[in-house]
């Protein structure tokens, strides 16, 4: 009887670990975590990745696991065909159930097509689907913040509203290191409150605990508290 890829995640089980990772999602029911540490969850979709016990996993949405889920995650962050990075993504994300697996998910053929991954951007952050709208902000913030920012993008994330408390974290987090980045640009999304007030002040305390904002533009920051 052959092992499944599975079987191979059993393996490297670490039931502590396990415990740990549930304390912090609690979107997800304790008996779907295994328990695998992310560098050996790495290590193996390396080692699969061009299998076709890989392509035949990926194939098998939705997974009972969320070591399943991460380990399709890196496994599609390893594709370097475009199209099919993106149609393998585009099949996921739906499947997608906390911030932890949609957080580390971060296709390499991405950044070099900004302007095909910009549409699907802006399909995904219209999406009804949690972790889909967090996804796409995740994009902005990965891949447009730096040579590509532009003033439309913090606009696009700016127009989210949502009581979805991991989509206004996300917005949070991606005007915190916008500020690390594009300070006089999106300063003033807090002067104009063009964010609702618990995205404002996440987004403030955020900031003020990065070592990228410097003292002046912390005081400054401070004195925007809502």
């Amino acid at each position: 009887m052959s092992i499944t890829i599975t079987d191979q995640l059993f393996a490297l089980q670490d039931t502590a670990y396990g415990d740990f990772q549930a304390k912090l999602m609690p979107t997800i029911d304790r008996r779907t975590i295994i328990g695998v540490r992310t560098p050996a969850l790495r290590k193996l979709a390396r080692q699969i990745a061009k299998t076709d016990d890989a392509q035949e996993f990926i194939g098998q949405l939705p997974h009972r696991y969320y070591e399943e889920n991460n380990l399709h995650a890196f496994i599609v962050a390893r594709m370097t065909n475009f199209d099919e990075a993106m149609r393998q993504t585009n099949l996921f994300l739906p499947h997608i159930n906390n911030w932890a697996t949609c957080d580390s998910f971060t296709p390499k053929a991405f950044g070099k097509h900004p302007d095909e991954l910009l549409s699907a951007v802006k399909v995904w952050i219209a999406s009804s689907h949690t972790y889909t709208v967090r996804f796409a902000i995740k994009m902005l913030m990965t891949f447009f913040l730096d040579e590509r920012f532009c003033d439309e993008y913090p606009s696009m994330v700016a127009a989210v509203r949502s009581d979805e408390y991991y989509i206004k974290m996300m917005i949070a987090w991606y005007f915190a290191t916008a500020l690390t980045k594009q300070y006089d640009s999106v300063l003033c999304y807090l002067t104009d409150h063009r964010l609702d007030t618990w995205c404002h002040n996440k987004t403030i305390q955020k900031a003020i605990e990065s070592y990228c904002i410097s003292d002046e533009q912390k005081a400054e920051l401070k004195g925007l508290k809502m």
